[in-house]
């Protein structure tokens, strides 16, 4: 079953399904691992931000549910943060690396390349009891699981379609409140903020997309690039961390010139990029767009 929760189905029954494909992918690929373990990781990671998402569009009606859910997946995914990051930390690299400004700079930058390619591999070598925390995770994501029995949605289609609309103008609003925050002396938890609510955004196109094929479809593209741009602006802002904290890895001070040099520049410019887009992706009035998302539920399962 696709990432979708259809308006002329079971909402019960299609929620759970959804929830149980993204729960079952993510213990397969942990306990098959065709790519290694990091690339099993981050697929395990990607699911579970599928699943919160989920479960915060429709927390109003389960709140209990929401709750225990969302704090079982939250440690699951902390408990295998740290290799994921350290191989993240590579991508930015060599994403800086495709931008950069000159041969001296790209040079430089590959060099950066190699040596936080050398950190994950330390890290996963030092990295004690992974294949045992993989089977734990696995087992908990089986539990979670189970724990879908327990939920229901018992009021109707016309009662969820206001529960729907109502996580969809809370989530716009919130998104709204985040973009106008990262205009001027934004900080990065400010982007990091609008990150996570135009991923909900995003997402929560993708599950009601039935409603309005064409126009979600072109909605959800657009908070797809949003988030991938507000994604590097994290990672870079993770790079910069890493910088301060072990500056000992860096043991050429021209190429760490270099580095910081050029992600002072990415993060101005791709802040100032992510927030043209932003606004365009947020335009639409959150309550009309909450009306909108309510009538066309409501029609479409009629």
């Amino acid at each position: 079953m696709a990432y979708r929760i259809r308006p002329d189905a079971d909402f019960t029954e299609s929620f759970r399904s959804v929830a149980t494909e993204q729960l079952e992918r993510a213990v397969t690929v942990l306990e098959e691992r065709p790519d290694g373990a990091h690339e099993a990781i981050h697929s395990f990671r990607k699911n579970l931000k599928r699943l919160r998402s989920l479960y915060r569009l429709v927390a109003r009606d389960v709140p209990d549910f929401r709750a225990q859910e969302n704090t079982r997946l939250r440690d699951a995914a902390r408990s295998l943060s740290a290799i994921r990051d350290a191989a993240a930390l590579i991508g930015t690299a060599q994403y800086l690396q495709h931008a950069a400004r000159g041969k001296e700079e790209s040079e430089a930058l590959g060099r950066i390349v190699t040596i936080l390619e050398g950190r994950r591999d330390w890290m996963a070598e030092a990295e004690s009891g992974l294949e045992q925390r993989l089977t734990e995770t696995s087992d908990v994501l089986k539990e979670a699981i189970a724990a879908l029995d327990a939920v229901s949605f018992d009021g109707g289609h016309r009662k969820n379609a206001r529960m729907l609309a109502k996580s969809w103008r809370r989530t716009a609003r919130k998104a709204k409140t985040a973009l106008a925050a990262c205009h001027g002396e934004a900080s990065a938890d400010d982007f990091h903020d609008l990150r996570k609510r135009t991923y909900d955004y995003r997402l929560y196109h993708a599950l009601l997309r039935d409603v309005w094929p064409g126009a979600m479809k072109a909605k959800r593209d657009a908070a797809k690039e949003l988030v991938e741009d507000l994604g590097h602006i994290h990672d870079l802002t993770v790079l910069s961390e890493l910088v301060e904290a072990e500056p000992q890895l860096f043991t050429r001070n021209d190429d760490l010139a270099h580095l910081l040099d050029i992600i002072i520049f990415r993060q101005q410019e791709d802040r100032r990029q992510a927030l043209v887009k932003a606004e365009a992706v947020f335009a639409d009035d959150a309550d009309e767009e909450a009306q909108r998302i309510e009538l066309l539920w409501v029609m479409a399962g009629s």
